[in-house]
């Protein structure tokens, strides 16, 4: 009971975050400028400390566009009730913390990359396409944000249980593929793949899947974290 409940108030969060990425055209400006910083970062090889900073900067404005949407939202309730001249003024202090936040981001981020400059795509792609734990992170990061997007677009199942594609398939032959491209070992391949099969045969065997949905997320998964190998990996 403890875990559906977890699983419950997880997928009312990402839905909670979906719909304001979907609502909201700024959420999406700042969710897609996002992801290419955070891509960006990593080409130019980040350490740690600067991708944790860089990625605290831009929480901060997700975040506060999150709770702009939420206190306008519980504003417009109150004035369809009842008109208040401060309701203006509620909804303007929370844009200008918005502002603030991503004047913050802007500040940090042009402290972090200025100190990489002078840099090329190419220079960045080519120290990308040299680390197996950055191609990693990446194609796990995009197979679960086409996956949920997947799910959010076709309205099936919730963003973290159910629906198509299978969330934990793709995943599972992500990493399998991952592992077809990173080892010539022919065994530890095929254990990869059986672990792989296995966790999405208990996906259908718990009936939290259909074998199709199952599919769809095993071809997600290969397909797109093949794609970024064959693109960055060298």
């Amino acid at each position: 009971m403890r875990e559906y409940k977890l699983v419950k108030s997880f997928n009312a969060a990402i839905e909670g975050f979906f719909y304001v990425v979907k609502t909201e055209r700024n959420m999406r400006i700042h969710f897609l400028f996002a992801i290419f910083i955070l891509l960006l970062g990593i080409c130019l090889n980040f350490t740690p400390h600067e991708l944790m900073i860089l990625t605290i900067s831009i929480t901060l404005v997700l975040a506060a566009e999150m709770i702009n949407t939420a206190v306008e939202l519980i504003v417009d309730i109150v004035v369809e009730m009842n008109f208040h001249p401060l309701a203006k003024i509620i909804k303007d202090v929370l844009a200008g913390t918005v502002l603030v936040t991503a004047i913050n981001a802007a500040i940090v981020g042009y402290l972090l990359f200025s100190a990489k400059m002078p840099f090329t795509v190419e220079d960045g792609i080519t120290r990308l396409g040299q680390s197996p734990w950055h191609l990693t992170f990446i194609s796990i990061i995009v197979v679960m944000t086409l996956t949920i997007f997947g799910k959010a677009f076709l309205h099936s199942g919730t963003p973290m249980q159910g629906g198509m594609p299978s969330g934990h398939s793709a995943i599972a032959f992500a990493m399998w593929t991952v592992i077809a491209f990173l080892t010539r070992n022919a065994i530890v391949i095929l254990m990869a793949f059986a672990m792989a099969f296995l966790i999405a045969r208990h996906r259908i065997k718990d009936s939290i899947h259909t074998i199709w949905e199952v599919i769809a997320g095993a071809i997600l998964g290969i397909l797109a974290t093949s794609l970024i190998f064959q693109l960055l990996h060298q």
